[in-house]
């Protein structure tokens, strides 16, 4: 285990993908009391050569009020990690959706199959491989997003043309 660092009074920490298990057992049991998981989620961080993908644990001790964080790293070219459907049954959908959205493997999952999108899907949308947005389209009006358009905000398409509100 490893870069162990305190962020809005919660503990985060990275883990070996092969133990991923054994440090969940031990949060949950041991007297630490790790009983609730409160979200499983992927992570794409493209930069990270070999260890692309991150699947991060966020656990809860109720009775203490405490809350940690772990990370376990995985390739993009082999994104197997142990599922934690056996020690918190809350982890069946969120790893679910993981796969889902990230293309990550759980390794041992009772029903790893798409949750959110179509079976058809032959790609991961979260991962950060592809273009936020197509540049080349001529079709959207960016004042529609609060971008402000060609000119600036306070303009108005007309059937003649962009014209500003001091124009008018």
């Amino acid at each position: 285990m490893s870069d162990f660092e305190v962020t809005f009074d919660t503990l985060s920490f990275d883990a070996n993908k092969e133990i991923n298990l054994k440090v969940l057992n031990f949060l949950q049991e041991d007297g630490l009391n790790f009983n609730f998981l409160t979200d499983l989620c992927g992570v794409h961080y493209p930069d990270r050569q070999g260890e692309e993908l991150a699947v991060v644990y966020h656990l809860h001790n109720i009775k203490e009020n405490v809350r940690i964080r772990f990370k376990v790293f995985t390739s993009i070219t082999k994104p197997d990690v142990y599922t934690a459907t056996g020690i918190f049954a809350a982890a069946n959908w969120m790893e679910r959706e993981t796969f889902d959205f990230y293309g990550i493997n759980f390794i041992g999952h009772p029903n790893l199959i798409r949750i959110l999108n179509v079976d058809e899907m032959d790609y991961f949308p979260m991962r950060k491989e592809y273009p936020l947005e197509d540049q080349s389209r001529t079709d959207k009006d960016d004042e529609m997003f609060g971008r402000g358009g060609m000119l600036g905000f306070g303009t108005e398409k007309t059937v003649h043309g962009t014209i500003a509100e001091d124009e008018k």
